[in-house]
């Protein structure tokens, strides 16, 4: 078994000045947390994994393709493979739980 808590991830996260710490990777998915600052831009690029985010704290919009919506503490956004994403309007610290299936290379 694997188990972690959020604010040791959060710490180590920091502490390797990183917005992306990765901390599962297994064969079939790979999980991390993803952090971007109030008024930040998200620099990120399509992926050719599927992906699922979990809005762990923070406060965002989000465009998925052609869709935008406003994502909070407990939001659950699906994005497929190749498909162009970015969060923008970081309103307040954000901070993700990402999974990759497969894998992030």
């Amino acid at each position: 078994m694997k188990a972690f808590r959020l604010d040791e991830l959060e710490a180590e996260r920091a502490a390797n000045d990183g917005a992306y710490l990765q901390f599962i990777r297994e064969r079939s998915m790979s999980v991390g947390l993803y952090a971007l600052d109030a008024g930040a831009l998200d620099p990120q690029q399509p992926h050719k994994q599927d992906e699922v985010y979990l809005v762990v704290s923070g406060r965002a919009s989000i465009t998925v393709g052609m869709e935008t919506t406003q994502v909070g503490r407990g939001s659950v956004v699906f994005v497929p493979a190749g498909t162009a994403h970015k969060f923008h309007h970081v309103t307040e610290d954000l901070r993700v739980m990402v999974i990759f299936s497969p894998p992030e290379s």
